[in-house]
């Protein structure tokens, strides 16, 4: 009696598992069924375009390999978002279009979305960050599309719209967690396979939520499985390579918005699915190899890109450096080119030392007659980039340079000639704080500002955001040191410095934690010792 009870029980709860693994495949594709929707995803051509493989004969010479660019910034939206976007709204049936759609988007696939519904002639709602680029805001508005500007980052904007689309029965169209979205972008690497000729060793792709290199990988690992493909994000929004890491998707606390493309906290749970399957590696990149790669791709092919659509050409610099290969045919998909104008002052301040081809250094020589000179005989024909320099001590004088480079030992040679002659030499290529406000400030030490420290700040970057940054600092501390540059990016930053006596650090620390905007202590910071502050 017990058996046929425990029998009865296991066959039930067999069925039930039966039940729940079809309604699973149901919702989420075999493999078989993704290569199937991908190679049948024709009707994507209604809206895109197939774009070349374009050959970077530069950087294939400096690299030693064969490097190609998928021109997806060519696409009539300027990014391959459309493909996916399109591909799901043609799969709705008419009563899902009926009341409209919504999305939730840093702007590309916001147009992608606005045109498929103005080809379809279908209402369209776009929830934006309100840090979105106001090319990509006015891009959307053209379509036709109404924009709602929500948050100050993609998860914020997609809270929202989700909110939207249940009160005024709105079908969500996803940027990337979605089956058909995928199957989408998947057609780029058809395309890819298509037009390589001879040898393919490898396709860097850039991942924000994961739903691109999700369609790419799973076409090119079954028809084409030798052929790695690796993912690209930048080092401060690296969500599925840590998720790809621990076994399990993570939320990051924040993320950088200067790639504002990729700008995703959690990855999706379909798009980690299938990057754990098929994706071979991952690779993240700082802000200045980015802003290198936005340069290589405007050296050879004439072609400006926003920081996502270049990110994959980062990555695999980065990556053929790093393993030494030489030799390989390799690609990387420029993802996009919605670049606000004013961004790229700061991609070319940034491009040169991304690219080690300039170096930034602190020089500290004696203050007396002809020292000067010497300094500058012994820098001999390199281009200086950058000299600042302001008398503050009768004994040494510290001199902030720029100079250009052939390459990173070049800099080795150079301090050790310096050095030789007894000047002392501090490189500053890699400090944040140096790069973004040292070399633009003005004054020099202040021997009066007792008790000062020094903290650098980030903020979003939107109209009025520096007057409503300043509204939130508390008078209690006078403020001896404050210096803001708009860099044509989207954060805004700040170094500031307070004067805090001894007695008042506990309540100091609360108002910092209190205060809402990420921050970094600088008081330590060598740079801000040799030239503003009271040396150690």
């Amino acid at each position: 009696m017990a058996y046929g009870f425990n029998h009865n029980k296991m066959t039930i709860l067999a069925l039930a598992e039966s039940l729940l693994l079809s309604c699973y495949f149901i919702a989420r594709p075999t493999m078989e069924k993704y290569l199937e929707r991908i190679l049948l995803a024709s009707r994507v051509y209604d809206v895109a375009d197939e774009t070349p493989l374009q050959r970077m004969p530069r950087l294939s010479e400096r690299l030693g390999g064969q490097v190609w660019l998928k021109r997806e910034d060519l696409q009539p939206v300027f990014s391959f978002k459309l493909r996916g976007a399109y591909n799901k709204m043609a799969s709705l049936a008419p009563d899902q279009l009926a009341h409209g759609v919504i999305a939730a988007s840093a702007g590309n696939h916001a147009q992608g979305v606005a045109l498929a519904a103005h080809r379809m002639g279908v209402r369209a709602l776009i929830v934006m960050p309100a840090t979105a680029p106001s090319i990509k805001v006015s891009a959307v508005k053209s379509w036709g599309a109404e924009v709602v500007l929500a948050g100050v980052s993609y998860s914020e904007a997609y809270d929202h719209a989700l909110t939207l689309a249940r009160q005024h029965s709105l079908t969500f169209v996803h940027p990337y967690d979605d089956p058909d979205v995928i199957a989408g972008q998947g057609t780029v690497a058809q395309e890819i396979l298509r037009q390589a000729s001879g040898a393919l060793d490898a396709v860097f792709v850039p991942v924000g939520g994961g739903g691109l290199i999700a369609g790419v990988a799973v076409l090119i690992k079954q028809l084409r499985p030798h052929v790695k493909v690796i993912g690209v994000q930048p080092q401060d929004s690296d969500a599925m390579c840590r998720s790809l890491a621990l076994g399990e998707r993570v939320m990051l606390d924040q993320v950088g918005l200067f790639a504002d493309g990729v700008a995703v906290r959690q990855v999706g749970e379909e798009t980690f699915r299938l990057c754990q399957r098929y994706v071979d590696d991952m690779v993240t990149v700082d802000t200045d190899a980015i802003c290198a790669a936005v340069k290589d791709v405007f050296d050879d092919v004439r072609a400006v890109l926003e920081p996502a659509g270049a990110l994959a050409l980062a990555g695999l610099k980065q990556y053929v450096a790093r393993e030494h290969w030489q030799g390989k045919s390799v690609v990387a998909i420029a993802s996009g080119a919605n670049l606000n104008f004013d961004r790229l002052r700061f991609v070319a301040e940034r491009a040169e030392l991304g690219e080690q081809r300039e170096a930034l250094f602190a020089a500290t020589i004696p203050e007396k007659p002809g020292s000067f000179r010497q300094f500058c005989a012994l820098l001999g024909p390199r281009a200086v980039t950058e000299f600042n320099y302001r008398y503050g001590d009768a004994r040494k004088a510290h001199v902030f340079v720029g100079v250009s480079l052939a390459d990173r030992r070049e800099l080795g040679e150079l301090f050790q000639a310096l050095n030789d002659c007894g000047i002392d030499t501090l490189d500053l290529s890699s400090n944040e704080m140096a790069k973004l406000h040292v070399r633009h400030s003005v004054g020099g030490h202040a021997p009066q500002a007792e008790h000062e420290t020094l903290y650098r700040f980030e903020f979003p970057e939107r109209p009025g955001a520096l007057a409503r940054f300043l509204d939130s600092m508390n008078a209690h501390w006078n403020i001896s040191l404050f210096h803001y540059r708009n860099h044509g990016a989207d954060t805004g930053r700040v170094l500031v410095g307070f004067q805090v006596p001894p007695g008042d650090q506990s309540l100091f620390q609360r108002f910092l934690q209190n205060l809402g905007y990420p921050w970094v202590e600088e008081t330590d910071n060598p740079a801000y010792r040799l030239f503003l502050g009271e040396e150690a």
